[in-house]
């Protein structure tokens, strides 16, 4: 598969690093090197798929145009319209051309992600009452920074996307609505805290945050057959996954635990994930179409409480 990359940021040197050889060309209108400035200068007989790694409100527009010629798209999350009509035609111009569209959120192919899918869905756990997780990093201070990152709802799209996408990979849904509980602009203009959450089946509480000096992740999922956890991500490992067993009326469980060090094994597997879905069909503009709606709810919420 013949690659382009656009948008050399961090995301998108990682991006072409894991292409590889795929890659054959790149797009960015200011980093020096790059081989194109425009996206419309690429010859589209070079490349059959695009990574787009470009901010946010340039996305709609490259990926409508990549998909009415044809081409695959790998797109870093979130993908946000004011409209969701709009995602809903990213989705129909896919299906039409025969081409993916595909939302990245590599924290799926996270190995402790994968354990805690098979043990909710395994019954190990029973019916589950409660999933609690923190996504933290201390990045604030690069955000406020950046001349298009410290605007609108701050963390929220940036790490609220991730909690939500990841509670559709564990549960399948997201059933009730979600509610703000608190919003802080503690060093940025933008958001750089939010708790949030919704008394669905399970309950789902949130929380992210900017100012998490340490970079860092934990998990909580309570069943009624017992709980299973994760502390931190590959990427910041060590990461650690522990599942416990409830003992009956009540007593210090028995748990099973399994450590991971090593380098973060995500962004190939998502990229080869992306590869599978290019030769066989495919894509998430469903769930974009969900969170995108969440995420505005949510964000209409939290700036209404300034």
């Amino acid at each position: 598969m013949r690659a382009i990359v656009a948008g050399l940021g961090i995301q998108g040197r990682k991006r072409l690093a894991i292409a590889g050889a795929d890659a054959v060309s790149t797009v960015d209108p200011i980093v020096p090197g790059a081989d194109f400035r425009r996206l419309e200068d690429v010859p589209l007989t070079r490349y059959d798929a695009a990574l787009v790694c470009t901010p946010d409100e340039a996305k709609i527009e490259l990926l409508m145009y990549l998909l009415e010629n044809g081409k695959h798209v790998l797109v870093e999350k979130p993908l946000l319209a004011d409209e969701t009509a709009t995602l809903e035609r990213l989705r129909a111009t896919a299906e039409r051309r025969g081409v993916v569209c595909y939302t990245a959120y590599n924290h799926r192919f996270e190995p402790h992600f994968v354990r805690m899918k098979q043990a909710i869905e395994s019954g190990a756990l029973g019916a589950v009452y409660l999933c609690r997780m923190f996504y933290g990093n201390g990045t604030a201070r690069d955000v406020r920074n950046s001349p298009w990152r410290d605007r609108g709802a701050g963390v929220l799209p940036d790490l609220g996307s991730h909690l939500l996408d990841t509670a559709i990979f564990w549960f399948g849904r997201l059933g009730s609505a979600f509610e703000v509980w608190s919003a802080d602009r503690f060093e940025n203009r933008a958001f750089d805290h939010l708790a949030f959450g919704a008394r669905g089946t399970p309950v789902l509480e949130m929380e992210i945050s900017l100012l998490s000096w340490r970079n860092h992740f934990t998990c909580d999922v309570y069943g009624e057959r017992g709980s299973a956890h994760i502390e931190s991500l590959c990427k910041w490992g060590p990461s650690t996954f522990i599942r416990r067993m409830r003992v009956f009326p009540s007593g210090r469980p028995p748990e099973e635990s399994v450590t991971l060090v090593g380098t973060d094994p995500t962004w190939a597997a998502e990229y080869e994930h992306f590869q599978q879905l290019c030769a066989n069909g495919g894509g998430n503009t469903a769930t974009d179409i969900t969170l995108n709606d969440v995420l505005k709810d949510l964000a209409r919420q939290a700036l209404g409480r300034r």
